[in-house]
């Protein structure tokens, strides 16, 4: 019997064990590259871990963190996004929401963070975003609300945000409630030395400022930074102590510290951006293209060319406010260098970058009066001001400047009555009072000090301005002959202040229209000293004082009468005034010729005399005696003689020529003669 053939084995299947020893093979391999800061490794590990397993949480987790970390931001968002699309069972929100705000797209990233649990992580990703968004209040919300959770250096943070709030006077009470002193870490240090320049405090803060340095340089060099690596950390205390100095004063001090730093480049994009911009304010007009070189270093338009956005991303790390006075220095450096179109161009865009400021409606409006449109910056200045009533103080300061440089008294009037916490104080009121004397309205002049005098009267301050705004109502309406309204507010004066200076000009007003009145209140004025044993009456019958020779004074009236008439006064003879010979006053003729005191060939009416090519040409020997042809005068061709008559000029006067006409038709004509006469010198 044959034998039996024998069955080919089967291919044998992996092992159950054999798969899971790969996959831990590769998270080890992660591990390790993740520990090395290899992130890109990290990617390509946790993708051939995703081949073997597409739905992997942990391998997903790492792969988004190493893009992350690698600064792959896109990478990371899309590989977000795909693992929503393919409905995956896992939650990425926090890394989602990391991303959005790393790409600036705040709004998306806070939206993001709403669906996420209100841990210490999410919080603090929550604040950045609003710190981000210049939402300062919300943003120290969330800061008290992360206390409890004992993070550390929050209190930096902390401090940043009330500073930037606005709220620099808070800053001491924090830090006290969070028991940390300012040097407890040269960060700290810094931020409590911005809250002071905030309150205006700069030797306080120049201070701190000094104290941030020091505990940096201690702090880095412990953790062996190298000494260049140091000066770029340190960077931003160096600008803020620069920034200080120039606020006391040290102005070039300041300069040499902005352009230190500035030349050698050590320092992070945002501070170098300060000091860039600080170094340009500084300047002013004095450097115009310089300054322009400077920022436009900083400004650049987008790759469409329709905006404006700031280069090396500090739209991400400078703040508003900074952002805010490069762009604003550009523009007014661009005025100064007289090109407008490019001032017009950016200005155009700020509006769109900063919706809530007044400063790009004052750029506006500035371009608009360079370019002689003034009634059109005080249209725009006038819609801004309505548009946003907390914000119109500046605007209408600014239109009632541009109205008032342009001869539009009325318009600027209006704006300052507007301004209701400053249209009652003396310097406002006194302004308004001379835009509506210049407007012609004298009554509107005199309504606003009424109204100023009714707001004092019943204001409760301490600094009370009522004696100064009735003493100078009294005065103009003296001026404009309202003397009994003088009247009455002097006499206001006098019994509520007890005014000598209100009860002088209340006797000289009343003087005016009730003389027994004037009479009753004159008793009130305190005598001189020395004026006992002066006669009055006499004194009135003199015309007035003297200065007397020598500094002796007369005694009585009748002493300095009788001294006076021996003194012989020296009478000045008045004298005719001398006229040229043959000019009558009476009849002065014709203006004299601007031009008498030129050479004839110089003046407007001069036209030259063609030559006569009829004339016989002189031949013959030397001093031969040549007749005109029409003349029949003779001229000697070798004359040198200057100052024979024939080149005496004219006679100024027409008539005087006409006067001598009689005279000189009795002698010779020898005019072409003495031309050529002339001519031959």
């Amino acid at each position: 019997m044959a034998p039996k053939t024998k069955e080919k084995p089967k291919p044998s299947s992996p092992s159950p064990s054999q798969a899971p020893a790969a996959i831990e093979d590769l998270f080890s391999s992660l591990n390790r590259h993740i520990q090395r800061s290899e992130y890109q490794l990290a990617v390509k590990v946790a993708d051939q871990v995703l081949a073997i397993n597409p739905g992997d949480e942990d391998a997903l987790r790492c792969k988004i963190v190493a893009l992350i970390k690698a600064d792959n931001i896109d990478g990371a968002l899309s590989t977000i996004q795909a693992s929503e699309k393919a409905k995956l069972p896992i939650d990425y929100g926090f890394f989602k929401a990391y991303c959005l705000y790393r790409k600036n797209k705040l709004e998306e990233a806070l939206d993001s963070l709403k669906s996420q649990e209100n841990n210490s992580t999410t919080m603090l990703l929550e604040s950045q975003i609003l710190y981000r968004l210049g939402r300062m209040d919300a943003c120290i919300d969330v800061y008290r609300k992360l206390q409890k959770f004992k993070i550390e250096s929050l209190e930096i943070n902390f401090v940043a945000g009330l500073i930037l709030a606005g709220r620099a006077s808070e800053v001491q009470g924090t830090m006290d409630a969070l028991r940390v002193k300012a040097t407890s870490s040269f960060e700290l240090a810094y931020n409590t030395a911005c809250s002071l320049i905030d309150k205006k405090q700069y030797t306080d803060a120049e201070h701190h400022l000094l104290s941030a340095r020091r505990i940096g340089q201690e702090t880095l060099m412990e953790d062996n930074w190298a000494d260049e690596e140091i000066e770029v950390e340190l960077a931003p205390i160096s600008v803020q102590l620069a920034y200080v100095r120039q606020l006391l004063g040290h102005t070039q001090e300041a300069i040499e510290t902005y352009k230190d730093i500035i030349n050698r480049n050590l320092a992070d994009d945002s501070s170098l951006a300060v000091a860039i911009n600080n170094l340009v304010a500084l300047k002013g007009p004095k450097d115009v293209s310089d300054g322009i070189k400077k920022l436009d270093r900083l400004i650049e338009k987008d790759s469409e060319g329709q905006s404006f956005q700031l280069a090396r991303g500090l739209d991400l790390k400078l703040s508003s406010k900074q952002r805010e006075a490069i762009y604003t220095n550009q523009v007014l450096l661009l005025l100064h260098a007289n090109k407008l179109d490019q001032a017009r161009e950016l200005v155009a865009a700020l509006p769109g970058m900063f919706p809530d400021s007044v400063i790009p409606i004052l750029l506006q409006a500035a371009v608009l009066v360079r370019e002689n449109k003034a009634g059109k910056a005080e249209e725009i200045l006038g819609q801004f001001a309505d548009r946003f009533p907390e914000k119109s103080k500046v605007a209408f300061l600014a239109r009632a400047q541009v109205a008032a440089s342009v001869n539009h008294p009325q318009v600027a009037a209006e704006s300052l009555a507007r301004i209701t916490d400053i249209q009652h104080m003396p310097a406002t009121v006194a302004t308004l009072v001379t835009l509506k004397m210049r407007a012609g309205d004298i009554d509107g002049a005199a309504a606003v000090l009424d109204s100023a005098i009714k707001w004092w009267s019943n204001a409760m301050t301490e600094d009370n301005k009522l004696n100064i705004i009735m003493h100078e109502a009294a005065s103009f309406k003296l001026k404009h002959g309202r003397e009994e309204e003088a009247a009455s507010l002097y006499e206001e004066l006098v019994k509520s202040h007890q005014s000598v200076d209100a009860l002088v000009g209340l006797v000289t007003t009343t003087a005016r229209v009730d003389v027994e009145k004037a009479e009753a209140y004159e008793k009130q004025l305190k005598p001189l000293t020395g004026l006992k044993g002066v006669d009055v009456e006499s004194l009135e019958r003199t015309s007035g004082a003297g200065r007397v020779e020598g500094g002796v004074r007369p005694t009585n009236v009748e002493a300095y009468e009788e001294a006076k008439g021996k003194v012989k006064t020296k009478k000045k003879r008045k004298r005719k005034p001398k006229y040229p010979k043959g000019f009558d006053p009476a009849n002065p003729g014709p203006p004299p010729d601007p031009e008498r005191w030129l050479p004839k060939r110089e003046r407007s009416s001069y036209r030259p005399k063609r030559k006569d090519k009829r004339a016989a040409q002189v031949r013959g020997s030397q001093g031969a005696v040549v007749r005109e042809k029409h003349e029949g005068s003779a001229v000697s061709t070798n004359s040198t003689n200057s100052n024979s008559k024939s080149s005496q000029p004219a006679a100024a006067s027409s008539k005087g020529s006409s006067h001598n006409a009689s005279s000189e038709q009795s002698k010779p004509s020898s005019s072409k003669s003495s031309k050529k006469k002339s001519r031959n010198n």
